[in-house]
């Protein structure tokens, strides 16, 4: 009988440590940039996060879900001028579009790789989009301290195919994206 209860134990304790854990995003000290061609010449800018549903299962993956809300509005593109344009309603269009949301809706691969597919909504055009995924622990933590971690999303998007394709004589249509997101359970 008191094997069968340690067994009992072993296996919830087990269980609650494999289920999803929601995360909190650190906007302090994390950031969304992006990357452009402005006249050939590559730019970059960054754009605040404004809310962020983070549940990871770290080890099953596709139990993980992220759902990030930005703040269009306060995009910088580098310079003034460039800031002006791409708010204006032939890019971004921030006054009708406030908000640019992501969700996903499959995560593949594993900790050392992943892959997050999801839904991007910019202008009010949804579009399917994939990011790459790296997961890092704090230099000096101990390999199941997953406590406190950096996420690392890498990928590129097409503008036009959002409807955001104003200037497009002087700005590229791909925009890079790099965002480093710190959250902690």
């Amino acid at each position: 009988m008191r094997n069968l209860l340690a067994l009992a134990l072993i296996l919830t304790a087990t269980l609650s440590m494999a289920a999803p854990q929601a995360y909190r995003l650190d906007t302090a000290r994390s950031t969304v940039g992006f990357s452009y061609d402005i006249d050939g010449a590559a730019a970059q800018g960054t754009m605040p996060v404004k809310s962020a549903e983070i549940t990871l299962d770290l080890d099953n993956l596709p139990n993980s879900r992220v759902h990030v809300t930005l703040d269009a509005t306060g995009a910088r593109a580098g310079f003034i001028i460039a800031t002006q344009a791409m708010k204006d309603p032939k890019v971004l269009n921030t006054k009708a579009f406030p908000e640019i949301i992501f969700r996903s809706t499959a995560v593949t691969g594993d900790l050392s790789g992943a892959k997050v597919q999801g839904d991007l909504t910019l202008r009010g055009v949804t579009r399917p989009v994939m990011l790459d995924a790296r997961l890092y622990r704090p230099r000096g933590t101990a390999p199941n301290d997953r406590r406190n971690l950096a996420v690392l999303l890498t990928g590129r998007i097409s503008r036009a195919a959002f409807g955001a394709s104003g200037y497009s004589g002087m700005v590229g249509d791909t925009i890079g994206l790099r965002i480093i997101a710190r959250i902690s359970r």
